[in-house]
């Protein structure tokens, strides 16, 4: 029986050489691989309440729109800097070569909701980090922060957890 890590392809030296990037397109176009990552992805937060789906630009984008719809909730995207439309509030980042800036609207969130934070993959977790930082900022209270892939070897795990998030993957892969 395949398991969601058997629809991830990888594909070696991209965007730079010695990146081992993990694909989850593959696993997107696949229903029965969509399927499944979303029923997983859902299954730990079953009776729990949840206010918000909040995704991280982009492939969070796609996941954290079909739980929000199986939990019949709203979904909130974070996105790069300059991309939303409304009144918002920012929030800067490192990444491995320089930094960036996520931005969340700014009415988006009320003070005390239930949030799950989503993403297609947690590596450092400079982004899921920066998105957190934001939600607590309008006063959202973070239920879990749940991913497809984990990249142990890069610490992001160790970083949300060291900010008191609970996390979790479908599955991970070694290196980077």
């Amino acid at each position: 029986m395949k398991t969601v890590q058997d629809y991830i392809r990888t594909i070696v030296d991209f965007p730079h050489d010695g990146i081992m990037f993990r694909d989850v397109t593959t696993l997107f176009a696949d229903p029965r691989g969509f399927r499944m990552a979303i029923d997983q992805m859902l299954h730990p937060y079953a009776g729990q309440q949840i206010d918000k789906v909040v995704g991280l630009e982009a492939r969070g984008f796609i996941l954290g729109g079909a739980i929000a719809h199986q939990l019949s909730v709203g979904f909130v995207p974070i996105r790069k800097k300059g991309k939303l439309p409304g009144t918002t509030i920012s929030q800067d980042y490192k990444l491995e070569y320089g930094e960036a800036i996520v931005e969340i609207h700014d009415d988006a969130i009320e003070a005390g909701e239930k949030i799950l934070v989503v993403d297609d993959l947690l590596a450092t977790g400079g982004t899921a980090a920066a998105g957190i930082s934001l939600i607590e900022r309008l006063g959202g209270e973070i239920v879990s922060c749940a991913f497809v892939i984990d990249l142990p070897d890069l610490g992001g795990r160790k970083v949300l957890e060291n900010l008191g998030m609970d996390v979790h993957a479908l599955c991970a892969f070694e290196g980077t």
